[in-house]
């Protein structure tokens, strides 16, 4: 089929750079750091130290675009995924646990402080899952081999809006993460897979959970 006849998701195009991803591992691990003790199980320096030295790892070995060395490059992107998935989540669940057994929350800013670095983290850690699989991850994508998107972005709705090449980027991703976890629903990215529904579903019950649990605690404290 001649390419100009194919939709974007279709189209073959560049793949992307690597550096907005890095630069947003590294933002989620800043955040742990300062995370009082009582959140963690594990000593605060061992997951973000991990994940750092993965991070600079697949920089060293691809510091351009995503998709040189497809397969390790994927493969430890899911680690470092899983490693920030994972301390944000013990970081949330403790977090709720303290709240909710009254050992956490006597001071309303740490509080909103470390309710906030919890709620931004998992921001980034939902939209690194929808970035890497989206159509089966950004090289995947690039190849333009999938027959039908996981997401429906508006310029794939709407390709007078866009190039017909237009491809989803990371920033694209960190953007559906950030207004489905403030507007606990989608607003313009579709998702049409089942896995893209749940995934979305339950980024926003977490995201709720954390807001009324930190800011109900924050206004009886302040009461």
């Amino acid at each position: 089929m001649n390419d100009e006849a194919l939709p974007a998701w279709r189209q073959r195009t560049a793949t992307e750079h690597r550096w907005p991803v890095a630069l947003a591992i590294l933002l989620a691990l800043g955040l742990q750091l300062p995370l009082p003790d009582k959140l963690n199980f594990l000593p605060s320096w061992l997951l973000p130290g991990l994940t750092t030295l993965l991070v600079v790892l697949v920089v060293a070995v691809n510091p351009g675009r995503v998709g040189r060395y497809e397969r390790l490059e994927r493969s430890i992107g899911l680690v470092v995924a899983a490693l920030v998935s994972f301390g944000n989540a013990v970081n949330g669940v403790q977090l709720v646990r303290h709240i909710l057994d009254g050992s956490l929350g006597d001071q309303a800013g740490p509080l909103l402080s470390n309710g906030a670095s919890v709620y931004v983290t998992n921001i980034i850690v939902f939209s690194l899952w929808y970035w890497e699989f989206d159509r089966g991850g950004p090289a995947v994508r690039a190849s333009g081999v999938r027959e039908y998107p996981d997401f429906l972005f508006p310029q794939m709705s709407s390709p007078e809006l866009a190039p017909r090449d237009w491809e989803p980027r990371y920033l694209d991703y960190l953007y559906l993460s950030f207004t489905n976890a403030t507007a606990f629903s989608p607003t313009d990215v579709m998702p049409l897979r089942t896995w893209a529904k749940l995934a979305m579903l339950a980024q926003s019950v977490i995201s709720l959970l954390i807001v009324v649990l930190v800011v109900a605690r924050a206004v009886n404290v302040l009461h």
